[in-house]
């Protein structure tokens, strides 16, 4: 098991905002390494915590295991230690305890744990599932809970009391009354700051979790676009909500309703957002659904009125920097 102090140093390490890139495929449909490495490689000069890959936007659960490794251990080479890689892991338990071997052996930092899919598992099931896949590593681990994936307050409590390397849990559903009661029971009944709380609902919704004792979130905007996510966190630390509401309204949101649009618009929209912003990025993979031609346009229309930097500005950025 892992000491006290490497846990601790990865709470500390993950307060802050982490980047969920997406899965770039080639024209074949295979997972495209090398753009997994270009689409990232810029991204510690932008002041986010960590990455995930990969995640939920990375589409995880559309990747065979060994893509997972192999999006996992290109990731962590392109950081070359300079941010830490958070593994995502899932489908079932014994398949998660398998990946998460196989990212500790890449050189991972830390892991995700996804929640299952298509079971609609119980809490204490939720309990079993993660002590499942921490027992066959020493990384610390996330919990991720989302759509029927549910902790209670009491199962919770029992998680962190039985697995000492769950150290950060991810709220998922934009439940924010849970978060809170999750938070409280967590501080008086074992200890307060025993877990790093996470925001994962959307970075269009972060500033009330940001207000209800969140200590970071995890963001799809930050694939391409994570400047806005970092100051959102800045603007935290000061209390300034409501110029995060601001930044929101105008920044965040006009991308964000249009990955409302239709299930799945949530990988799909920021894939097209790269392709158009330069980068590799590919389709999405069924059963997500491809932006129809008029959302592409109107996608397009939302990233020229912002002005999003594109894939050939970071690289001149980082040409220039490597100069200096």
């Amino acid at each position: 098991m892992r000491s006290h102090a490497p846990l601790e140093e990865f709470k500390t390490a993950v307060k802050g905002v982490l980047a969920f890139p997406i899965t770039p495929y080639g024209k074949d449909g295979n997972v495209d390494l090398e753009a997994v490495a270009r689409n990232a490689r810029w991204f510690p000069e932008t002041g986010v915590a960590a990455v995930v890959a990969p995640s939920g936007t990375g589409e995880l659960p559309s990747l065979a295991p060994e893509e997972c490794v192999a999006v996992t251990t290109a990731m962590v080479e392109a950081m070359e230690g300079r941010l830490p890689v958070i593994a995502g892991v899932g489908f079932g338990a014994r398949v998660a305890a398998e990946l998460a071997r196989r990212a500790e052996e890449a050189g991972a930092a830390g892991l995700m744990v996804m929640p299952p899919y298509y079971q609609a598992p119980s809490p204490n099931g939720l309990v079993e599932y993660c002590s499942w896949i921490a027992d066959r590593t020493e990384l610390p681990l996330i919990a991720y809970v989302r759509d029927s994936a549910v902790f209670t307050p009491e199962s919770l409590v029992r998680l962190v009391r039985e697995v000492p390397t769950v150290v950060g849990f991810k709220e998922g559903r934009a439940d924010i009354r849970l978060f809170q009661r999750l938070r409280s029971q967590i501080g008086q009944q074992v200890e307060p700051g025993r877990l790093v709380w996470l925001a994962g609902a959307g970075d269009d919704v972060v500033g009330p979790f940001l207000a209800a004792g969140a200590e970071g979130f995890t963001s799809s905007l930050a694939a391409f676009w994570p400047e806005p996510a970092v100051r959102m966190f800045e603007l935290a630390a000061s209390g300034d909500y409501p110029a995060i509401d601001q930044l929101q309204e105008r920044v965040v949101r006009p991308i964000y309703e249009l990955r409302q649009r239709r299930p799945g618009f949530e990988v799909a929209v920021m894939k097209s957002a790269m392709e158009m912003l330069g980068y590799v990025a590919g389709p999405v993979r069924p059963p997500l659904e491809n932006l129809r031609q008029a959302d592409r346009e109107d996608l397009r229309a939302v990233l020229a009125a912002l002005d999003v930097p594109k894939a050939g500005d970071r690289d001149r950025a980082m040409l220039n920097a490597s100069a200096t």
